[in-house]
């Protein structure tokens, strides 16, 4: 979607794969959520005008064939980012572009002036259409989010707000926020203090859930992240594909109930390990439903979860349907979630950049002490032959990066060309627990800041607030 002068509008610009698009034409427009025999994301509209983009000017057009770009007036307020137009009634949609980076770095924008408002609700809007990658949100403490994959793509994004899209209106720009992610690294109960295995009543006392959780293992998320597993695929060939590879048991490979919450606490599951239990399929919508909201939202500091297996041992229902609603498994469900996560050694992940630097032998030296003052660590280093280049590759926390570029610049006197691309998520150090740890870049620290930004209570769960005694 490219912004054009007029207040607002946009022209979509893609890219004709068959046929001929004609001005005046009726054509279907798919959006990213449209499925092949249903109504939901589907518009039936006209073109208006066929343009022909070359550079600054645009050229009127009557028709564009296929294997040419073109641009299209009169189709931007039925599409989000991307989607396919077609006049077929048969046609598939065109895959929606999957990104290599995540939208890991956040900053929250508010008006100076409070008649603005209007004006900035509209302009994230459109930068959200311009943008194919950048995410815009409005949390519960009524900050307006906006998402991006890093400090300069947050810089350049926030640019084009305020100079394209606000018309003049300032903006108060609040300092860069990093998203994390909550996992457990043990077995439910494997430090010897908490129970193996987690039971929550419902409210009416008459329903009870077992449940003890365990790692995914990286491997395996990584696999979901990618698509490799993934919630649509067939069952068996899925069950398969853990027995063999994961060494997972085939019979729980083949009775996962679901995923995490997508897109981004994807890779979580909760397993039916129970035998013989009646109702237990009954149950399995509250179930699922209070598992998507967990993941979304985790206990420590409301962040997504990654890499948690949940497995359901044994449930006991109340023999009458009207006892075992939504209302009485979902709270009981979500609270045995946190006892589990709880209890099996929980910690905090943090975003991980790849920095690929690109610096003169000479100045070697201020790569390393740059890269260790920032918490980053040196995975190789590659001498160019022939040249007086050094390529050095390694890993560095996204909490870190910024003012990163800067800081390399100063210590290699400006001879260093830094690249980075987000790589994966980590553990990061200290307890989340450890309310003793003073140190700014630990895990409880980070915690606390971020549950005061989230207007959440300022203190960690506690064990025995989620956890029934039978």
């Amino acid at each position: 979607m490219v912004p054009t002068s007029e207040k607002g509008r946009f022209i979509a610009f893609g890219r004709v794969f068959s046929g001929t698009v004609k001005t005046g034409q009726t054509i279907r427009i798919l959006g990213p959520d449209y499925e092949v025999g249903k109504k939901k994301d589907l518009y039936i509209k006209k073109v208006q005008r066929v343009l022909l983009m070359m550079g600054r000017y645009v050229e009127q057009l009557d028709s564009c064939p296929a294997g040419n770009m073109c641009g299209l007036v009169g189709i931007d307020q039925y599409l989000l980012k991307s989607g396919t137009l077609t006049t077929s009634e048969t046609m598939h949609p065109i895959v929606t572009m999957k990104f290599s980076v995540s939208a890991v770095v956040q900053v929250a924008v508010s008006c100076k002036n409070a008649q603005d408002l209007p004006k900035l609700v509209e302009g994230l809007k459109r930068l959200s259409k311009s943008d194919p990658l950048v995410k815009c949100s409005h949390s519960k403490t009524g900050e307006h989010i906006i998402a991006g994959a890093g400090e300069l793509h947050l810089e350049i994004c926030l640019k084009d707000l305020q100079e394209q899209y606000l018309k003049g209106a300032s903006i108060n720009v609040s300092e860069p926020v990093v998203s994390f992610a909550e996992t457990l690294t043990s077995k439910t109960g494997e430090d010897g203090v908490h129970p193996e295995m987690c039971v929550s009543k419902s409210p009416n006392k008459h329903n009870r859930l077992y449940i003890w959780a365990n790692p995914l293992g990286e491997e395996l998320c990584q696999a979901i992240d990618q698509g490799d597993i993934s919630p649509t695929q067939d069952f068996k060939i899925r069950g398969r594909t853990l027995a063999d590879d994961y060494d997972w048991d085939i019979g729980e490979a083949r009775k996962i109930w679901t995923f995490g919450c997508p897109p981004d606490a994807l890779g979580n599951m909760v397993v039916d390990c129970a035998k013989g239990v009646q109702f237990l399929n009954e149950i399995k919508d509250h179930v699922v439903n209070a598992f998507m909201n967990f993941t979304g939202e985790g206990p420590l500091c409301g962040d997504v979860l990654r890499g948690c297996r949940f497995n359901i041992d044994d449930v006991t229902l109340h023999a009458d349907t009207i006892h075992r609603g939504a209302g009485q498994i979902m709270p009981a469900a979500r609270k045995v979630f946190i006892a589990c996560l709880l209890a099996g050694t929980p910690k905090l992940m943090e975003p991980y950049y790849i920095v690929d630097i690109i610096v003169p032998t000479m100045a070697v030296s201020g790569v390393y002490s740059t890269l260790n003052a920032r918490r980053g660590e040196v995975h190789s280093m590659e001498e160019r032959p022939g040249t007086p280049l050094t390529q050095i590759k390694g890993y560095l926390p996204v909490l870190e990066s910024f003012g990163f570029v800067a800081l390399l610049r100063k210590n290699t006197g400006g001879q260093a060309f830094p690249q980075l691309k987000f790589s994966h998520w980590g553990l990061m150090n200290g307890d989340p627990m450890d309310e003793e740890d003073t140190k700014e870049s630990n895990a409880y620290q980070q915690i606390m800041s971020s549950r005061k930004r989230k207007g959440l209570k300022m203190a960690i769960p506690k064990f025995a607030d989620y956890y029934d005694r039978i």
